[in-house]
């Protein structure tokens, strides 16, 4: 099956340098079925919580792959309780679909309960992006890829960083950077677009007891540019 536009970019950011994939993307296997479909040499593992989904999506990955049943796993279980730390080599997890306090607390266990795992994060939260990115900043990740993308009138942020501490630093932005920067006039639109929705969000909510005043003058720093 033909994947959309946000799985396809994230899909795309998967290589071949890792031993085990966790697809934890809330989409009923599709992503997991691709990677599979790209003969890559990790086992991938397909996690949700729900048991009915995690029942047919075993029975229907048993039907279509059932060549390739040594390199995929499911399991019925919370995000949050990967057990990375019995499973040798490097580690990515891919989590999209949730927002992004919710990815930011599946981050701080998965990163607490695994100290000593090599770990990849893939991440395509669908809102409070801010707050996952200062989640990313104070566990010391390391930023290795940020894009920005629409589909269906609707603007998403991926992100893909490492608990890898030996390659060049390069932390998070609280707000992004290279997501800010376009290649042609479509990609510009789409950027100011997403800069201006973004800051009217934080406007709209910034009243009372709920000062995000520093949000909103972060955001409103962002330069718009071309890409290099």
């Amino acid at each position: 099956m033909k994947l959309g536009k946000r799985l396809a970019e994230i899909s795309q950011l998967v290589d071949n340098q890792y031993t085990h994939i966790w697809d934890c993307c809330c989409d009923h296997g599709l992503l997991g079925a691709n990677l599979l479909d790209k003969n890559l040499d990790a086992t991938v593992h397909f996690v949700d919580i729900v048991p009915h989904l995690m029942e047919a999506l075993d029975a229907k990955l048993a039907q279509f792959y059932a060549d390739k049943q040594t390199l995929w796993q499911t399991h019925c279980m919370d995000v949050a309780k990967l057990p990375l730390e019995g499973k040798s080599g490097k580690h990515l997890v891919i989590i999209a679909g949730v927002g992004g306090d919710l990815c930011g607390r599946f981050i701080r266990s998965i990163l607490a309960n695994n100290p000593s795992s090599d770990i990849e994060f893939l991440l395509c939260p669908v809102h409070h992006l801010y707050t996952l990115r200062q989640t990313l900043n104070h566990h010391n990740l390391n930023l290795i890829d940020e894009l920005l993308i629409s589909e269906n009138k609707r603007y998403y942020e991926i992100l893909k960083v490492t608990n890898n501490l030996t390659v060049q630093k390069h932390s998070v932005s609280s707000v992004g950077e290279a997501i800010w920067q376009y290649r042609d006039e479509q990609s510009y639109a789409s950027v100011k677009a997403y800069l201006s929705k973004t800051i009217a969000h934080y406007q709209r909510i910034n009243r009372g007891d709920n000062d995000v005043s520093d949000i909103i003058a972060a955001y409103e720093d962002v330069k718009i540019s071309p890409k290099n």
